[in-house]
């Protein structure tokens, strides 16, 4: 992977492509697959930031921030809802690439923290969110931890 990973807006010419990215098997149970956060981006299309990360001409991971800063719950507000790294893509900064541009996204719209879900577990992503930065909160919000960051 010599090229650069870039992101791109998930249109119907690379939907498809997007529906095709897959974790491993053991970090199936800590996040949708991709066509199901499609689908609830498309049911909240004034809140969600669907992106694809692309290496070359392969999609090799997919983000899904949420921006929404009238949300009752606070931490609906602004921050990360998905990431799938493709099992064969793993542990090349892709994910990390993928976070920072939520991040970068919602520095942009003027946010001060941004927040992340995580499902424990021993093959979950807490170890990758508190390596970004993510600190619990102390909440839970339907057997998920809450993470937060500071955007300063």
């Amino acid at each position: 992977m010599s090229d650069a990973p870039r992101l791109e807006i998930i249109t119907p010419a690379n939907v498809a492509l997007a529906c095709q990215i897959k974790v491993t098997p053991e970090q199936e149970e800590f996040v949708a697959p991709v066509a199901v956060s499609l689908a609830e981006a498309y049911a909240s299309f004034q809140i969600a930031w669907p992106r694809l990360v692309y290496v070359g001409a392969e999609p090799v991971a997919f983000v899904m921030g949420g921006f929404d800063p009238d949300a009752e719950i606070e931490f609906f507000r602004c921050g990360i809802w998905r990431l799938n790294v493709s099992a064969q893509h793993q542990r090349a900064g892709l994910g990390r690439f993928a976070v920072e541009a939520v991040l970068d996204e919602a520095r942009r719209r003027g946010s001060k923290r941004a927040t992340v879900m995580w499902k424990p577990g021993v093959n979950g992503p807490e170890g990758f969110y508190r390596r970004m930065g993510f600190e619990p909160t102390g909440q839970e919000f339907a057997g998920e931890v809450v993470g937060a960051i500071a955007l300063d």
